[in-house]
């Protein structure tokens, strides 16, 4: 009963102890291109002892309060960074690939105290439409090809003539999947052009700050 009694308040203690610190501020959520960096942010109170970065589960990068950052691998890194009580570790992971998109976890040892984000690393893959000019004749209708390859997720694809969007109506795009997890897509565009014109087809993902494109300039002969 003794020994029950003395573990209990031990343990009572230790308990008691831990929930002197906490995690302020988890990670948030990020979209990034393959090859780029990926960076996240944990926030505890005055008090913490041991971070542990997580990355699908597995340990990548630990912090301690006495030794600070103790990386393993040149991937993970972190910088550190202090305001008032509270401590904040943030995790750089460098050259990000596809693989790395997951669930990723900082913890500090405690019940209930492990906050987590998302990663989502994209690929951009090439984009391609084969003439870069065609000649064309009155009433003559004719099929525009673009070709989206390695990609993903699969990209979303628009068309504009000029400066003007293209009816959706005008064009099917089709995907398919790629080789090592990737995505293709193909997009045709049918019309029947009644005067010179740029056409560009537009291929988007989330991480893309804006569209990759490709153009071919329709040369309208009436002669």
């Amino acid at each position: 009963w003794c020994c029950i009694c003395i573990y209990r308040l031990i343990f009572g203690s230790l308990t008691g102890l831990s929930f002197g610190y906490s995690i302020t501020k988890g990670p948030e959520n990020a979209t990034v291109l393959a090859g780029s960096e990926a960076r996240f942010n944990c926030t505890v109170s005055a008090g913490w002892k041991v971070l542990i970065w997580l990355s699908q589960g597995s340990p990548v990068l630990t912090v301690t309060s006495s030794q600070g950052s103790l990386e393993t691998t040149e991937r993970f890194t972190s910088r550190n960074y202090s305001a008032g009580d509270e401590f904040t570790s943030e995790l750089i992971i460098h050259n990000t690939q596809l693989g790395d998109s997951g669930r990723i976890e900082c913890s500090i040892q405690q019940p209930s105290e492990n906050n987590f984000a998302f990663l989502s690393v994209q690929v951009n893959g090439s984009l391609l439409i084969k003439n870069s000019t065609l000649t064309v004749k009155e009433n003559q209708t004719i099929e525009i090809v673009c070709e989206a390859l390695g990609w993903a997720p699969a990209p979303d694809i628009a068309w504009m003539t000029n400066d003007s969007w293209v009816d959706k109506s005008s064009y099917v795009t089709q995907q398919s999947p790629g080789s090592q997890g990737l995505h293709n897509a193909l997009s045709t565009l049918t019309l029947t052009p009644r005067d010179t014109e740029v056409l560009t087809c537009l291929a988007d993902i989330e991480a893309l700050p804006s569209p990759q494109h490709a153009a071919v300039t329709l040369i309208f002969d009436n002669s």
